[in-house]
């Protein structure tokens, strides 16, 4: 007979079965989330699973050129970076002069540093000076919450028709549908997906997704032209 489940244990249950199939973790990737474990880095990481997101999402596009706002301890970046053709490469924005240290240990030790090309510092200084620099193909978001409209934006800006812009974190654990919130997350989000469902260059989708990070999502915008 089988057991009964529910909620967040179903849910991680779940998760790890799709996970063992179809997002097999391996020792860089185990690596890499024991040293951010051992930096005192936050445990925000994406899950295998949308890390394989990530990942497929880079093959289907054939991307070449990514920006990456949010490194963290690069886990994320590791997936895109393995999905990238050959001679492709990644900027990745971090605030965090720490996180940009632990995540530079991550991509070596995988191989991969070669392809990331780390600029710390506030995202919003950082923007500015990859204009000129040639549009990227996908843009992956996943930084400070609240300036998710000024990153959107920049986005675009930097973006050519065809690139694909994806947003972390969207659900906010089922609070983005409060709008009365002040909280900078929520009100940052909320303004995010208004800009993307109202943007004229942009179709967008948003999915919401429940697994070992509870109840999350991402959207997804398609530049058009």
């Amino acid at each position: 007979m089988a057991r009964k489940r529910s909620g967040q244990a179903l849910w991680t249950e779940v998760d790890r079965y799709f996970t063992d199939l179809l997002a097999p973790t391996d020792p860089m990737l185990e690596a890499a989330i024991k040293a951010n474990q051992e930096a005192g880095l936050p445990a925000i990481d994406v899950s295998p699973l949308q890390g394989k997101f990530l990942h497929v999402l880079v093959q289907m596009t054939q991307a070449s050129r990514v920006l990456e706002i949010g490194l963290l301890g690069g886990y994320s970046t590791i997936w895109i970076a393995r999905a990238l053709h050959r001679g492709g490469r990644i900027v990745s924005l971090e605030f965090s002069a720490k996180h940009a240290e632990v995540a530079r240990g991550n991509l070596r030790r995988a191989g991969l540093l070669s392809r990331v090309d780390i600029r710390v510092g506030p995202a919003l200084d950082s923007l500015p000076a990859l204009v000129g620099s040639g549009p990227f193909d996908l843009i992956f978001i996943d930084a400070d919450k609240g300036n998710n409209p000024q990153y959107l934006k920049w986005a675009i800006k930097l973006a050519r028709r065809g690139t694909v812009i994806v947003v972390d974190n969207v659900a906010r654990h089922g609070h983005v549908i409060e709008g009365e919130s002040s909280e900078p997350d929520i009100v940052g989000t909320r303004r995010c997906m208004e800009m993307m469902a109202n943007h004229p260059r942009l179709s967008a989708f948003a999915l919401q997704t429940v697994g070992v990070k509870g109840l999350d999502g991402f959207a997804v915008a398609y530049v058009k032209r």
